[in-house]
């Protein structure tokens, strides 16, 4: 099981930029992992925001962020990322990275219980 480390969040104004980073604490690589990215708000169920397959080549987004966020993987720097533009309060939770050896699933399916690693999270913040 790969241990999971994220970093990036922080408090920013609506309409400002963050951008989140995963990466294995041990230095594990993750080219072989699919990596999503799940967010929970106060009083909310965690969901899933987006997901990329080990190779790139599928990529999916919640309907709310598309257009705002980007996901990508650097398998030199072996961390994935989540560039958040155009932040809105509503996007405000604590986010997570998953990675697992299975492949993507749509985010309608993508479940954080399927995935085999799990970060502990960083809180994300849209406040003026």
């Amino acid at each position: 099981q790969v241990q999971l480390v994220e970093s990036g969040g922080g408090l920013v104004q609506p309409g400002g930029s963050l951008r989140l980073s995963c990466t294995a604490s041990s230095g594990f690589p993750l080219d072989y992992y699919s990596i999503a990215w799940f967010r929970q708000a106060p009083g909310k169920e965690r969901e899933g925001v987006s997901c990329i397959s080990r190779s790139g080549d599928t990529i999916y987004y919640k309907d709310s962020v598309k257009g705002r966020f980007t996901i990508s993987r650097d398998y030199a720097k072996n961390t994935a990322y989540l560039q958040m533009i155009n932040l809105k309060p509503e996007d405000t939770a604590v986010y997570y990275c998953a990675a697992d050896i299975s492949q993507c699933a749509p985010i309608s399916r993508l479940n954080i219980h399927d995935f085999g690693s799990t970060g502990q999270g960083t809180q994300v913040t849209v406040s003026s």
